[in-house]
């Protein structure tokens, strides 16, 4: 049984969810998904993977940093104690990967845009290149950060023509898009594939 933590700080959670599940039926690895809203969520379940899913970043800082959740302090700690652990993070969770904000390495190796793509108004959905699924992928675009540079140890997963949408670091794949508001259970079947490899299912 692959365990899953979902960060339930902000966003398309229930999405990711839904997504998840699809997933578990494609790849046909059992799941659990364990919501987590404080870093004592984290201490009653040993977990294989963490979802970060978008929303507004600031926000999520604010909330993941407040003394009572503590979420984001143990999230980082949890992803840097082992370079193993699988981690999907969408949009803000993208960013926060890039740019954890807590005097600690980043946890992708690339720079990050806000609203790179532009505004609410400027979001689109369009076929990209999923590098890691060797085929395309139906990106949904909602207020998109971009990535600015990516480094050597950044491995470039998705584009939208020749612009990098996706890149991965160690087994933590960070997107600015939207997987789970497609059909389209790829990017977490990567995930529950990727969770198995490195994890003994029990």
């Amino acid at each position: 049984m692959l365990r899953i933590g979902l960060v339930m700080l902000q966003g398309a959670r229930h999405s990711h969810i839904s997504a998840l599940e699809r997933a578990s039926r494609e790849t046909g690895h059992d799941i659990e998904v364990h919501e987590l809203r404080k870093s004592s969520d984290l201490d009653s379940v040993e977990l294989h993977a963490i979802v970060m899913p978008g929303g507004e970043s600031t926000t999520m800082r604010l909330t993941g940093n407040d003394a009572i959740s503590s979420l984001l302090p143990a999230i980082f700690e949890w992803i840097r104690e082992d370079q193993r652990r699988p981690v999907l993070g969408t949009c803000a969770g993208a960013i926060l990967l890039a740019e954890p904000g807590d005097g600690g390495e980043p946890l992708i190796d690339a720079s990050v845009e806000r609203n790179g793509f532009g505004s609410q108004a400027d979001s689109f959905q369009s076929e990209i290149e999923a590098i890691a699924l060797g085929r395309e992928f139906p990106g949904v675009f909602i207020r998109a950060p971009r990535f600015v540079e990516t480094g050597d140890g950044a491995q470039i997963m998705a584009k939208l023509g020749d612009e990098v949408v996706g890149v991965r670091t160690q087994n933590r794949m960070a997107l600015t898009f939207h997987p789970e508001l497609s059909q389209d259970s790829g990017f977490h079947e990567w995930l529950l594939e990727t969770t198995a490899e490195q994890w003994v299912e029990t």
